[in-house]
């Protein structure tokens, strides 16, 4: 069993409230029925006397909410910390010996997709144990609410949001971070009216982003080919090589190529076979897929 303290800044609570809440987690470790305790909190919001209290209490892993690497889009969206937090973050608990986490907010005010592709090389240049991806939602009442009715700020289209989102993945995967999270997890209040207003949210984000990249691979496998295309895959994969609604089946049948699946449990989670012509081609999401370089690298 696992505690999680998530959807706030832990380390800011009055140091009273903190002992309280993680003080009586330490009998349940020491009779091994709990085997780690997570939080969350902000880059600048660690200092010797957070780390200590995190050591005293064996907090086994904190997430930090980086948001961006860039300086000027924190300050546009008025985070009140900077890059040189969130690295000094890392190292103080990094050097504790306390796992750390990231979490990123691409399409805040003043971003780019090569500026979020940036942050995601610095942050993985922090070695992070774990990510979530959440690209900007515009939610009623908020300060950015205010900035998007008076049309100040646009966010990404879903179209946009999935396309960077599978470049911020295939980066974070080939470095051998897991993102153990892509896009607000949905519930009643963001979907109803007081809710998300504007930008790519969507219940099943990170289903989209898979999608992509497997409709990415494809065309890469399929190129010059026509009619039926055999596609080998693991079964667990079947729903991302098809699309949510079937977008890529779609994509290639406007090409005049008609994809049909084939189960194949030899085949790991990123390959995928196509056969077509009496030729068969196969490929990793992983290792056969390059972006240009400018978007591999921070700059």
């Amino acid at each position: 069993m696992e505690v999680a303290f998530y959807g706030g800044s832990f380390t800011m609570l009055p140091h009273r409230v903190q002992r309280e809440l993680l003080a009586p987690l330490q009998p349940l470790y020491d009779a091994g029925v709990l085997s780690a305790i997570r939080l969350s909190t902000r880059p600048d919001a660690v200092g010797p006397a957070v780390i200590a209290t995190l050591r005293e209490f064996r907090v086994s892993l904190v997430e930090l909410g980086v948001q961006s690497m860039d300086d000027a889009v924190l300050a546009k969206a008025g985070r009140g910390h900077t890059a040189a937090d969130t690295v000094h973050a890392f190292g103080v608990l990094q050097d504790a010996g306390i796992a750390t986490g990231g979490q990123l907010m691409p399409g805040l005010p003043g971003d780019s997709p090569a500026g979020a592709l940036r942050s995601l090389h610095r942050l993985l240049a922090l070695k992070p144990v774990s990510l979530r991806i959440y690209p900007t939602v515009v939610v009623a009442g908020t300060g950015l609410a205010e900035k998007f009715l008076r049309g100040e700020y646009l966010p990404l289209t879903m179209d946009d949001a999935v396309t960077l989102g599978a470049r911020l993945l295939h980066g974070a995967l080939r470095a051998g971070v897991p993102v153990i999270r892509m896009g607000l997890q949905a519930t009643e209040l963001l979907s109803g009216p007081q809710g998300v207003i504007a930008g790519p949210y969507h219940p099943a984000f990170r289903h989209l982003v898979e999608s992509e990249l497997c409709h990415e691979l494809l065309e890469l496998l399929t190129a010059g080919a026509t009619g039926t295309v055999t596609v080998a895959a693991d079964p667990s994969r079947f729903s991302a090589v098809v699309g949510q609604g079937g977008v890529n089946r779609n994509r290639f049948r406007a090409k005049g190529v008609t994809l049909q699946l084939l189960p194949d449990t030899t085949l790991t989670h990123h390959d995928l076979a196509v056969t077509f012509g009496g030729i068969t081609r196969k490929g990793n999401i992983m290792t056969d897929l390059y972006y240009p370089a400018s978007e591999a690298h921070h700059g």
